[in-house]
């Protein structure tokens, strides 16, 4: 039976982990047991992935990325070169917390900026695009757009990642992709 997908020749893949037809885990990648990796997904260079993380489908791995267990990104998810993970709230070296791992959930369409920080135990929203450098320290809602440290929203964005400008009836046109967004409640969804 021929591999579906490409490693590179100084990527360790470890016995147990599940990989997608047409993924490409590039240089001094490490893919731990028990981790899943979704069809079609891009692994760069010197990303570690966890045992039992979940990667959806379309997922962008960019360099020097590791991801921690307990966290699980959803379809279409692009993360930043060198963006952080952690799994722990209050960790120590000498005291052994794997039992109180985490959950985050990146879901689908998400992007997190390079250089930026995901503390443990948040959502980040549908298509929320979080900017290089942010520190994100609670939920993102979906379609947000967040930076700073700690992160702020600072508006909205379509699921093309541009800003979006609401009218007097709530109701915003992404300029790329024409697709129409209502917010309601401080709550962004597509119409069409």
């Amino acid at each position: 039976m021929s591999q579906e997908f490409f490693a590179h020749k100084t990527a360790v893949i470890d016995e147990g982990a599940k990989i997608g037809k047409g993924t490409k885990i590039w240089h001094f990648s490490h893919i731990m047991p028990h981790s899943e990796i979704g069809e079609v997904c891009n692994i760069g260079q010197n990303v570690v992935v966890s045992p039992f993380v979940k990667l959806g489908r379309n997922v962008k791995v960019q360099n020097n990325v590791s991801i921690y267990t307990g966290v699980e990104c959803q379809e279409d998810v692009f993360l930043g070169p060198s963006m952080v993970f952690t799994n722990v709230i209050n960790p120590r070296s000498a005291i052994i917390r794997k039992d109180e791992y985490k959950v985050t959930l990146v879901k689908k369409g998400a992007s997190i900026g390079a250089n930026a920080t995901i503390l443990c135990g948040n959502t980040i929203g549908e298509y929320a695009m979080i900017g290089a450098g942010a520190v994100v320290t609670k939920e993102v809602k979906p379609y947000a757009l967040v930076v700073g440290n700690p992160s702020k929203q600072m508006g909205w964005v379509s699921e093309y990642g541009h800003r979006l400008k609401f009218d007097a009836d709530g109701m915003a046109i992404c300029k790329e992709s024409l697709q129409e967004y209502k917010l309601t409640n401080d709550t962004v969804t597509r119409i069409s």
